[in-house]
């Protein structure tokens, strides 16, 4: 979808791409596992993934790092993971978490 976007819209001076988060510990995943913000590392116990989890706020500090960069264009028509954004602008999370998604071995929810 980005890069049909950027497609169309790079010759009217907009960069177009898209983004996505890592496993994103939302409100509802909280929920659904039955943990708090306080308490979801017990939920990594049962759900490996969930120990590399990210909040929303990583994904919003990136698209506005992006929004920010006078350069993004060089990023017309790509999909930008949250740890993309985190390791090009340098972002921590909302507790001070750098959580790496694409480092994580999707196998067996260790890092790489």
């Amino acid at each position: 979808m980005g890069e049909a976007l950027a497609h169309e819209l790079t010759p009217h001076g907009v960069t177009a791409l898209s983004v996505t988060p890592g496993y994103l510990r939302s409100e509802s995943m909280l929920e659904l596992y039955g943990v708090t913000e306080q308490t979801w590392r017990e939920a990594a116990e049962r759900v490996p993934y969930f120990s590399h989890s990210e909040t929303p706020h990583l994904l919003g500090r990136g698209v506005a790092a992006l929004a920010a960069d006078p350069d993004r264009g060089r990023f017309a028509g790509q999909c930008l993971g949250s740890w993309d954004l985190m390791r090009t602008y340098d972002l921590t999370d909302a507790d001070g978490a750098r959580p790496d998604w694409g480092a994580v071995d999707l196998e067996f929810a260790t890092p790489r």
